[in-house]
């Protein structure tokens, strides 16, 4: 693995699902999702299919290395197009599986990602989390932590999703500073997953800052995200709405992109935008049917951060 992938991978896991649609089970805390339209049951599938099928078209043709696995809803797993909750991957070989606070997004835990990834890649050891669901402890990877894989920080907004002893136990195996904080929206609401609020790149950071509560825990992150010398670009409460902080940097033979929803690009600043692209290309990806359940980009791609065999 390379210096310029360290925090931005080249590979990913996406998953096409078959049976989409937004989980009643997961809306009580998510204030992102959205009732789905007057569409068929079988539209919305379809549209998400096929929004799914395009975004990994696109980030192929950028040069991104794309893992795409079905879901045929042999299982009930709604939100299945969200696979970055329930695996992550770390430099050295080092897989993680998490325990999720919804049974129904249990159910989405595959062992052929698994095997797939330790066949292309170089995996040392796989550390499995999920039964602390039995204790009721739960932390959702990649959603509910923001990682700094380059200062080594676990940015992570408090919630039912993120439970403390977890994200300690995660941290102190992987190597992480747990950075945890209490976050509010505009209505009160906490917010569900950290990776709605915050992008951390190689050479910027996407951050909504108004939604962390504590003052002074906002300005010692503003500072540990800035003192690498990265660009901190702060984002407004409009512009978390429409997903601009789930983003996710990728690496390419051609330089790094940020893979961003169209939604969440068309409400970036020209002065943000200029930002971004001094070290990454902005590539935005139309899902507005997936981001009906309340996630987008980030949360649709599982970051492989792990050295390829061949």
């Amino acid at each position: 693995m390379t210096l310029q992938h360290i925090q931005a991978p080249g590979a990913v896991v996406m998953i096409r699902p078959h049976r989409f649609h937004s989980n009643p089970e997961t809306a009580t805390d998510n204030a992102f999702q959205r009732s789905e339209d007057d569409s068929s049951p079988a539209t919305i599938a379809r549209q998400a299919f096929e929004e799914v099928s395009a975004a990994a078209s696109r980030l192929e043709a950028e040069g991104v290395r794309v893992h795409i696995f079905e879901d045929r809803g042999i299982k009930d797993t709604p939100d299945s197009v969200f696979p970055n909750n329930w695996f992550s991957t770390h430099q050295g070989g080092h897989v993680a599986i998490f325990p999720m606070h919804s049974p129904s997004r249990r159910r989405e835990r595959r062992s052929d990602i698994i095997e797939m990834l330790k066949a292309e890649y170089r995996v040392q050891d796989v550390i499995d989390y999920s039964s602390l669901e039995y204790d009721n402890l739960f932390l959702e990877g990649t959603g509910a932590m923001v990682l700094d894989h380059i200062a080594r920080i676990a940015y992570t907004a408090k919630s039912n999703r993120a439970d403390a002893i977890a994200l300690e136990r995660f941290c102190t195996h992987f190597n992480f500073e747990p950075m945890a904080f209490a976050t509010a929206d505009k209505n009160g609401n906490s917010i569900y997953h950290t990776n709605v609020m915050m992008c951390i790149a190689t050479e910027f950071a996407l951050v909504g800052f108004d939604i962390i509560r504590d003052y002074a825990r906002r300005e010692e992150i503003r500072r540990r995200i800035a003192e690498v010398g990265r660009d901190v670009i702060e984002l407004s409460h409009y512009q978390i709405e429409e997903f601009a902080g789930n983003a996710m940097e990728l690496s390419t033979s051609n330089g790094r992109i940020l893979a961003i929803s169209a939604r969440a690009a068309a409400s970036l600043s020209d002065e943000q935008k200029a930002i971004i692209e001094k070290s990454a290309k902005l590539v935005p990806l139309v899902v507005p049917t997936i981001e009906l359940a309340g996630g987008s980009i980030r949360c649709m791609l599982a970051g492989i951060h792990l050295a390829a065999r061949y």
